[in-house]
């Protein structure tokens, strides 16, 4: 079912999602059902998939290193359809234009046809680990809303080199990001909005948004989208602070302010367990205002791991 059915089924009660971290390769499934499986109490209509793109790793050759590109954590689209089945769940692949071509990504979205997978999150991606700034694949997408525009098109039966007469055509719902205190790589807010509303004009259907930790930064992201006619359901996307070290790590990766009583709060904690529960009590009362304003989803980053998300959802739904 799509998310969107899903949303409209809801009858304005606010729906429980969350996203998962594919297991690296060599690593059992297991471990990933052990931490799908505790979060299954609050009924997700749907779980997340992410997608990570290639690496370099140097491989030893007799004292001489070969670059090489290799996939620490391939199989999302067997992912999805596994829990899929274990959990008859719907799942949402995260489908990037950094290292895909867009022959590989229509190959991964026609495979994702035939399992019955209705919904597909379009985003650009990130730049690899050694490069400051992303660079587009050859002859792949280059932005997120020139994917939007392939799936659209496989949606319509246009593929890449043929069109296809068949009745059994894809129809994707396809969600993408957006980001309330703006993507760190645009030169501003109403650009990054402008950016937004290409997307949506692309044919996405819906919005999921980077992590924040003001409930505001939200609110005001939602009534600019609003304005500038951005009319498609906006879903809030919560991380729980669980180290330190996110202090620090979370402004600089994702471009984010932290509210300053968060700050105090963490900053006072004398381990990581105290700093766990200040994130915990923290996405509890996010949560709780979130859900009072009507929003139609919640939806968790829990990085492969349930304890706080579960602590979390037990509060609010």
């Amino acid at each position: 079912m799509k998310v969107t059915d899903h949303i409209k089924n809801a009858n304005g009660n606010t729906l429980f999602s969350f996203e998962i971290v594919p297991p690296v390769k060599g690593n059992s499934i297991q471990e990933l059902y052990a931490n799908i499986e505790p979060l299954m109490e609050f009924n997700p209509p749907f779980i997340d998939v992410t997608t990570s793109r290639e690496e370099y790793v140097y491989v030893d050759k007799e004292g001489l290193y070969d670059k090489k590109i290799t996939r620490m954590r391939p199989g999302t689209v067997g992912i999805c359809a596994s829990i899929k089945h274990k959990f008859d769940v719907d799942t949402i692949p995260h489908v990037i234009c950094g290292g895909f071509t867009k022959a590989e990504t229509e190959y991964m979205l026609i495979d994702c046809h035939y399992l019955g997978i209705d919904n597909v999150m379009a985003l650009r991606g990130d730049a690899m680990k050694e490069e400051k700034y992303f660079k587009p694949t050859e002859d792949g997408n280059c932005f997120a809303s020139e994917l939007v525009t392939q799936i659209q098109n496989l949606n319509q039966g246009r593929y890449l080199h043929d069109d296809v007469q068949g009745e059994d055509k894809s129809n994707f719902c396809i969600g993408v990001a957006g980001y309330p205190e703006k993507h760190l790589e645009a030169p501003s807010f109403k650009s990054d909005l402008i950016r937004l509303k290409q997307k949506v004009d692309a044919g996405a259907d819906y919005v999921v948004t980077q992590m924040f930790f003001d409930n505001q930064k939200y609110f005001q992201f939602v009534e600019a989208a609003r304005e500038i006619g951005i009319n498609v359901p906006i879903i809030p996307g919560i991380k729980p602070i669980a180290v330190k070290r996110h202090l620090q790590l979370l402004p600089q990766i994702f471009s984010l302010d932290l509210p300053h009583d968060l700050v105090e709060s963490v900053e006072a904690c004398k381990n990581n367990a105290a700093v766990r529960q200040v994130g915990v009590e923290w996405a509890i009362q996010q949560s709780k205002e979130l859900k009072a304003a009507g929003i139609p989803v919640l939806h968790y980053y829990s990085m492969g791991k349930s304890n706080n998300i579960k602590a979390i959802a037990k509060e609010v739904f």
